[in-house]
């Protein structure tokens, strides 16, 4: 790997590390959802990265894919489970990691199986390992601590100003194709939970990324102001994901016509949008997650301590 590209792996690793380890500190009961993803995606810019996504912060059965919206007053509930997840990039190269914080004391034993199931991946993580192996080591810890693992969340390869590269790394023993590659970023977040072990989509959506194939601008009919969001879109974020927070909302009319602009592209396909994933049956679930670099000669767990070489 070029010495550049891995340095900027490695300082993206970094300010995730400072990053996650401050915003934890602030998730406690009564603390606005608001205010602490605000935090943790100015800290990401003052540390000299940029967010790869917004800060997602999903309490008790909430999996992923919420981060809070423009004026949201929702708070930390008492005895919560909540999963901090943080992403940063250096140029484009990425940093994912998370971790679950449990108010109550009461989850340890959840929280332990979905964090050494973490660990364990990741002794196991070395070039030419498929990512079957993986699953199957994820599932068998899960299971062995009497929870089960998500088996519809994954872990995923990461590319350059792509969070999800095309491969995914399994939670369950999926005979899913693949294989550790040197020279390539990937993510490992086993989910587990009290519950049966399946997310399922639910509104609200609040991030959104830009669609890659989407269709041409004639065909999407859009209007000026549209036009204009998705430009914004296309310059300032590619491909990551990105929320309503992220734009000065008086160029485009206010919340509301922000809002409205925002779902007219989605709807268009110009977007693709993430509903808040949620365990089907209302378990609780815990989360933790490292980003990995492979290399010919070691594994660097750039989100991990002391550069986390493994």
């Amino acid at each position: 790997m070029d010495e550049e590209i891995l340095r900027k792996y490695l300082e993206a690793g970094r300010i995730a590390r400072i990053v996650l380890q401050e915003t934890v500190k602030l998730v406690e009961p009564g603390a606005r959802l608001l205010d602490i993803c605000d935090y943790a995606e100015r800290r990401t810019r003052e540390l000299g990265g940029e967010p790869a996504f917004p800060c997602n912060i999903s309490v008790n059965d909430v999996a992923a894919h919420y981060t809070p919206v423009i004026g949201d007053d929702a708070t930390i509930p008492e005895d919560a489970i909540v999963k901090i997840d943080i992403g940063v990039h250096v140029d484009g190269y990425i940093a994912d990691t998370a971790v679950t914080v449990d108010l109550s004391g009461k989850h340890e034993k959840l929280l332990e199986a979905a964090r050494e199931a973490l660990e364990a991946a990741i002794r196991e993580v070395k070039p030419g390992v498929s990512f079957q192996t993986i699953g199957a080591v994820v599932e068998r810890l899960i299971k062995s601590k009497g929870f089960k693992p998500i088996a519809n969340l994954s872990g995923h390869s990461l590319g350059r100003y792509l969070v999800h590269a095309g491969e995914s790394i399994p939670n369950v023993n999926e005979p899913l194709p693949g294989v550790f590659r040197p020279g390539n970023a990937y993510a490992i977040e086993p989910f587990a939970t009290t519950g049966e072990g399946y997310v399922v989509e639910r509104e609200p959506i609040t991030i959104y990324s830009l669609n890659p194939e989407r269709p041409s601008m004639r065909a999407m009919r859009l209007r000026q102001l549209e036009k204009r969001l998705l430009s914004e879109i296309a310059t300032r974020f590619r491909t990551l994901p990105f929320t309503e927070r992220w734009f000065d909302v008086e160029k485009y009319g206010g919340v509301e016509a922000l809002r409205l602009a925002l779902r007219k592209l989605w709807r268009a396909r110009a977007l693709i949008g993430y509903p808040m994933l949620v365990e089907r049956s209302g378990g609780l679930v815990a989360q933790f997650e490292h980003t990995v670099l492979v290399l010919e000669d070691r594994i660097i767990v750039t989100t991990g301590g002391d550069e986390g070489e493994a």
